[in-house]
């Protein structure tokens, strides 16, 4: 019998709830019952964060919900028969039967394999039908063991034709990770060989060739449950279709001759795709990895129209693609929003070690000082032959240049990879190029933006056209690089640069003026929008405002610091004032799901981590959002009032060794906590919204699940 699933983890013909959320709380308090995990509750939370990224519902009323978690001790498998059926987010109705996957985070790769076959089981009707028509938990386990290859040899040898099992008891699938298709379709190997020459091009009368790459984030089931039914739908069209599945129980790679000899590239994926640069030169497709288990003879169909198409997308030498197939069907200004977002995110830990390190050397030295004579310093003494110098002041001009040299890099690295956003590798050079050009006329971060955009979009469009592969080599490398250079630096240096850098300039000047009620209310409206869509674009909007400053910050101009200060004490707010509200002011007002969250939301908001209010803000957004708002506005009009002070981007309390006016932020931000956890609480009890401790209907409940 296999660890993975015993008859007590078997529901048949149960009701457990009305919906997806209460379905998998009933299915993870099932595995928590029967000790294979720490906690029901987190591990909920984990299969719930899963669930949120993509649907886990397939054809055929079937509902496969999984994560792997921390808090699970034993790989498991929970199955339910549902009465009524739950809606999973197939296209074709409901789910009847559930399985839930429970992987520790460090699970082993049998356990892996284990899972994922069972995964590509479910593909297979007379599998489920023998789960819809089992009797008993111990008939169901003993399929499950059938589909695992893990039954007895006689049970094995008993089992009636056509369950879509061997003799051995194990699934026709190849095992998990395996790319060899023809293993499934039966000879497609082997007829490749013999309907295609040398030069790879298909015979008159051959089979059309394809390849094929799927992929998801937690690599388990639609890894491979794509990989079967594409290849399962090939087969019924007669083409050839080799797939190679990149999941968490490993991968075989695509065989070179059969990527060479194939007409077009499927990529049903959810994250990156390794070693895309094989497929070079092949039209392509791409989608969700769901896809291919949703709309399998569409992609088959789109990837043979694509092969026949000269003007499809093909993936470059570099091994990205002449078009982002993954945000085709994005408009513009999400896909410049997105790529702005990604300067942002590449960009932070260049401010991160330079303002720490700047920090420092201002902790050991004075600041006015070693601002003004860190080059001079260095320039005449050394650490052996320190003349006049003091230790102190010399270690202080080695930090502080070190980390002023990284700060210098803060906009070419927001450019470069702005433009890497649009246009993936051959963006970087221009990007960083034109980030120089930005810096060089003082158009700050604002030129940096412009300039990584000029040139990202610059150097996508020239990888467009199909070229000849002589000169397609050198696009990526030579000719790409040069001309986006010359366009996005032209420009800056020749019409648009100028500018902007007056613009900054009286930016600047304004900042370093702000006093009084205008640096309060300058305060007040960063503190909303921090809180406003807590780590979304309108939180990014202000961060990124903060962070590009600090590089303008000097020992006698602290505006910039003052900003940034101001903007990690209200993104601090929502995590800590709901972790308030939820722990210890309205206990009642919140599920055990939502309390155990709280626990966590005082690190993360200790942290500086605003994400940490998503799941309060989600399950009832118009309480939470308006009660972190108002935190927000309060501690971040009290920090710009006090004048406090950030040399660091990020860190929340843990930079508190260099922030100027300890007491005051720590304050403000303990002001703005109270405000947001009461206010929460009062909106959830005018509103009326009490709620029980997540006792999920038929499942009995356990000590973690109900509230004392």
């Amino acid at each position: 019998m296999s660890e993975l699933i015993t008859p007590d983890l078997v529901l048949l013909d149960r009701e457990l709830g009305g919906d997806t959320d209460s379905v998998i709380r009933a299915l993870a308090a099932t595995v928590h019952r029967n000790g294979r995990a720490r906690n029901a509750d987190s591990l909920a939370a984990d299969a719930l964060a899963r669930e949120a990224k993509n649907a886990t519902g397939i054809p055929g009323g079937i509902g496969i919900p999984h994560c792997r978690s921390e808090a699970v001790t034993r790989a498991t498998l929970v199955m339910a028969r549902l009465a009524p059926a739950v809606d999973f987010g197939a296209k074709d109705g409901p789910a009847d039967i559930v399985f839930f996957i429970a992987a520790p985070a460090g699970a082993d790769q049998e356990h892996l394999k284990l899972l994922s076959k069972l995964a590509r089981s479910l593909m297979k009707k007379p599998f489920v039908a023998s789960l819809r028509a089992a009797a008993s938990p111990e008939e169901v386990v003993a399929v499950v063991d059938g589909a695992l290859g893990l039954a007895p040899a006689d049970d094995a040898a008993a089992r009636p034709a056509g369950d879509g099992t061997s003799s051995a008891g194990s699934p026709a699938a190849p095992a998990a990770g395996a790319t060899a298709v023809g293993a499934v379709t039966g000879g497609a190997g082997a007829a490749a060989s013999s309907s295609h020459g040398e030069d790879g091009a298909r015979d008159a009368g051959g089979p059309r060739r394809l390849v094929a790459v799927t992929a998801c984030p937690t690599g388990i089931a639609h890894t491979y449950m794509a990989a079967d039914a594409l290849t399962n739908t090939a087969q019924e069209m007669g083409v050839d279709l080799q797939v190679e599945t990149q999941g968490s129980s490993g991968a075989t790679r695509l065989d070179p001759q059969v990527i060479a000899r194939a007409e077009a590239v499927i990529f049903a994926t959810d994250v990156d795709v390794r070693e895309r640069n094989r497929f070079a030169g092949l039209p392509y497709i791409a989608s969700a990895v769901k896809r291919g288990i949703d709309e399998p003879r569409e992609m088959v169909e789109e990837a043979l129209a694509a092969a026949d198409d000269p003007r499809a997308p093909r993936v470059t030498g570099d091994g990205t693609a002449t078009a982002d197939a993954l945000t085709a069907g994005e408009g513009w200004g999400t896909r410049i929003r997105k790529a702005v977002m990604t300067g942002v995110s590449y960009m932070i830990p260049f401010v991160a070690a330079g303002g720490l390190l700047m920090a420092i050397a201002f902790m050991i030295a004075d600041p006015v000082a070693v601002a003004k004579q860190a080059e001079d310093i260095l320039g005449t003494a050394t650490l052996g032959n320190l003349g006049d110098v003091s230790l102190s002041m010399y270690l202080g001009a080695v930090l502080f240049t070190i980390g002023n040299l990284s700060m210098s890099l803060l906009v070419p690295a927001l450019a470069g990879y702005i433009a890497y956003g649009l246009a993936d590798r051959p963006g970087i050079a221009p990007g960083f190029t034109a980030g120089l050009v930005a810096n060089f006329m003082g158009a700050g971060f604002i030129g940096g933006i412009v300039g990584g955009l000029l040139a990202g979009l610059c150097a996508y469009w020239l990888s467009l056209p199909r070229l000849p592969r002589w000169l397609g080599s050198l696009m990526p490398v030579v000719i790409i690089p040069l001309l986006a250079s010359l366009f996005a630096g032209g420009l800056l240096f020749l019409a648009i640069g100028g500018p902007i850098a007056a613009f900054m300039t009286w930016l600047n000047g304004l900042l370093a003026g702000m006093s009084g009620a205008s640096a309060v209310a300058l305060g007040a409206v960063l503190g909303l929008m921090m809180c406003s869509d807590l780590g979304g674009p309108i939180n990014k909007v202000a961060y990124s405002f903060a962070v590009a400053g600090l590089g303008a910050a000097t020992a006698t101009n602290t505006a910039p610091q003052e900003i940034m200060a101001t903007v990690i004490a209200a993104g601090m707010v929502p995590p800590l004032g709901l972790a308030l509200a939820s722990t210890v002011l309205g206990r009642k007002y919140f599920t055990a799901a939502e309390r155990e969250n709280g626990k966590t939301s005082w690190l993360l908001g200790a942290s500086f981590i605003s994400e940490g209010a998503i799941p309060f803000a989600a399950a009832d957004p118009l309480r939470v959002i308006p009660g972190c708002m108002a935190g927000g506005v309060v501690t971040g009009a009290m920090t710009m009032a006090f004048g406090v002070t950030s040399a660091a981007p990020h860190g929340g309390f843990f930079i508190l060794p260099v922030i100027g006016g300890p007491l005051a932020f720590i304050g403000s931000v303990l002001v703005g906590t109270l405000v947001t956890g009461v206010l929460v609480t009062l909106l959830k009890r005018v509103g009326g919204v009490e709620k029980r401790a997540a006792e999920t209907p038929g499942v009995p409940a356990t000590p973690q699940t109900v509230e004392a």
